[in-house]
């Protein structure tokens, strides 16, 4: 019993690895994205091969022209074996993309993560991450049809996820807080 309760957090807290990775994407929050590797973690994406350090900064930049992004996790499977695991994990990623002509271009792309991750002490973190495409599209953007008044997705730290105090509001404060 004992072993299938650590079993079960360690892939919760795989999990949890999995989808602060995204948020610190989305959100451009590199010291977050940065904190889910270990230092000596090694990244193969195809178009960059190195240490963590080096792909948060490649990862940031190549975000941060774009004018929004979202990524969503589908099935992890994962394989635990002590302090050692491994992982596939679907992904789709949004990248709403301005070009040249000033239209944004809907840039979609789906995959999956091949992942080791390691425990040291208590923490589990990325050891080994790499990105197999699956498929991609391109396309003018779609979302003009957005009332202007829906919240839209920001950057940290304007972003709504920040904003705690907001979340604390009741039904009838009459001035948010």
């Amino acid at each position: 019993m004992a072993q299938a309760y650590d079993m079960a957090l360690a892939k919760l807290a795989i999990q949890d690895l999995a989808a602060l990775y995204m948020r610190g994407l989305d959100r451009l929050d590199r010291d977050l994205f940065r904190a889910q590797f270990w230092d000596d973690a090694f990244l193969d994406y195809g178009i960059y091969a190195g240490g963590a350090d080096g792909f948060a900064d490649f990862c940031m930049a190549a975000l941060e022209g774009h004018d929004r992004n979202h990524h969503i996790i589908g099935q992890h499977i994962i394989d635990i074996d002590g302090d050692e695991g491994f992982g596939e994990v679907y992904y789709q990623a949004y990248h709403k993309v301005p070009q040249e002509s000033g239209e944004p271009h809907d840039v979609f792309v789906s995959g999956r993560y091949l992942d080791r991750y390691e425990k040291r002490g208590d923490v589990w973190k990325f050891a080994y991450r790499s990105e197999i495409v699956d498929w991609a599209s391109d396309m003018p953007s779609s979302d003009q049809f957005l009332d202007p008044r829906m919240i839209v997705g920001k950057r940290k730290p304007d972003d709504s996820l920040y904003d705690r105090q907001a979340m604390r509001r009741k039904s009838g404060d009459s001035d948010g807080l």
